[in-house]
């Protein structure tokens, strides 16, 4: 039985890429090192007993793939119990301190949970993320009016980067958000497709008859 938690972003990045395919240990590594999520871990030290410390706890599931050969290799999936705790993993709301602290990990919900719960899930990420923004932005202008005036004003200048930084991730999110309330659900587009599969093979019948 998965223990119910989720303890760091890199455990949320390999629960959410096991749950879109069964990876080995080496595949993780790979997409690690060689893609835009290198910042969650390329470290072997930390992959492997994430995978390990996973296992035990019920989240994920090893099996020996190609054993009879000279390169067996472990591949991990999800358990249902892991999935689970995923799904109420990206369903938590995003907090100050995940705006403060844990942008890129907010990023990772966002776009997991637009695969497994859904557009409207992962529009409400980024809602709460905008939110949560808009609310820190008056504190940090009161700390910038607060700071001293020395010579060069290097603290002032780096406060005010922070500010365009987190209104610049707003205006982002905000962007996005519009374009996806643009589309139509993957979901209810398949639905729909089956619906006008089913009506043609009724008319059809009709005509044979």
């Amino acid at each position: 039985m998965s223990d119910g938690t989720i303890s760091s972003s890199l455990e949320l990045a390999i629960m959410g890429l096991v749950w879109q395919q069964p990876r080995s240990g080496y595949d993780l590594l790979k997409i690690f090192s060689e893609t835009a999520m290198g910042g969650f871990s390329s470290s072997p030290g930390a992959i492997y007993p994430a995978l390990k410390r996973m296992e035990g706890h019920g989240s994920i599931t090893g099996r020996i793939e190609n054993r009879d050969t000279l390169r067996p290799r472990q591949v991990y999936s999800l358990t249902p119990a892991g999935t689970e705790t995923l799904k109420q993993h990206l369903r938590q709301p995003v907090s100050r301190s995940d705006v403060m602290r844990n942008e890129d990990g907010v990023l990772l919900r966002f776009v997991f949970a637009g695969e497994i719960l859904g557009r409207d899930e992962a529009i409400r990420t980024l809602d709460q993320f905008v939110h949560e923004i808009e609310s820190y932005l008056p504190d940090l202008e009161v700390q910038l009016a607060a700071q001293p005036q020395t010579e060069g004003r290097y603290g002032e200048c780096a406060l005010q980067h922070g500010i365009d930084m987190y209104q610049a991730h707003a205006r982002s999110a905000r962007k996005i958000i519009a374009e996806l309330k643009k589309r139509t659900p993957a979901r209810r587009t398949a639905r729909a497709a089956g619906g006008t599969r089913r009506r043609r093979a009724t008319r059809d019948g009709e005509r044979k008859s």
